[in-house]
């Protein structure tokens, strides 16, 4: 992971508005071939052409079918995402094909069950890396439904029983959203797997000593998601 050629560190933390505060960044967006050469990297903006690929995706008219070496060559020397996506590490959930958004355009960290509280310095220094270092303004946490991670989750603190290996440990840090999800009208797995998105959010919208500072100064934003196996959508929550 590298920061874009002949932009220092310093320098592109300082274009990020973390150092300064700025309200709005251009860098270069490398990912699409028919993009301007830059882009208005304001959080909502970025937001919003998420959910128009996503009604790209819904409909099955990708504008991005383009996954050959001669697409990744010009991003040899460096990178500049538009969003951070966390995602599921679930064979069905891939963010650039549910967005429709091209080589480049998403820096995604995946893990099972998208958890963020408890997922330990890999998870959360991804996410601050891009941010800090790659000038990303959007961070997007995306549960999904049907989510295993959070079934055991349930599962579990019913049966009162023990998982073998690391599993009972990612499980436990899905357990709180099981709470928090109680006694709430509607589906019980669909409140905890938005209950887990949310606590999510919450975790990252309080991380210091990156995301916290530049939420609060409105650099960055932090948002919520459930993507539907069955239908394809996204709903944002946030």
């Amino acid at each position: 992971m590298r920061v874009p050629k002949n932009v220092s560190r310093r320098e592109f933390v300082r274009l990020s508005g973390l150092a300064t505060g700025a309200a709005g960044v251009v860098l270069p967006a490398m990912g699409r071939a028919d993009d301007k050469k830059t882009f208005a990297r304001d959080p909502d903006a970025v937001l919003a052409r998420l959910l128009e690929g996503n009604k790209r995706f819904e409909k099955g008219e990708l504008a991005h079918p383009g996954r050959k070496p001669a697409d990744f060559a010009p991003l040899a020397e460096g990178q500049a995402p538009l969003a951070v996506v966390v995602g599921c590490a679930d064979s069905r959930v891939a963010p650039e094909l549910i967005f429709d958004q091209g080589v480049g355009d998403l820096f995604v960290v995946r893990v099972a069950g998208n958890v963020i509280t408890g997922a330990g310095a890999s998870v959360k220094g991804s996410i601050e890396y891009a941010v800090a270092e790659l000038g990303v303004r959007l961070v997007l946490v995306l549960g999904h439904s049907q989510c295993g991670a959070v079934k055991s989750a349930i599962q579990h603190i019913s049966a009162k029983d023990a998982l073998p290996g690391a599993i009972g440990d990612l499980v436990d840090t899905i357990k709180p959203a099981v709470a928090a999800a109680a006694g709430k009208p509607g589906d019980a797995l669909d409140n905890v797997i938005k209950a887990n998105v949310e606590r999510g959010v919450d975790r990252l919208n309080g991380l210091e000593p990156i995301l916290s500072p530049a939420v609060k100064k409105g650099t960055v934003k932090v948002v919520g998601g459930v993507y539907d196996l069955r239908t394809g959508k996204v709903t944002v929550y946030g």
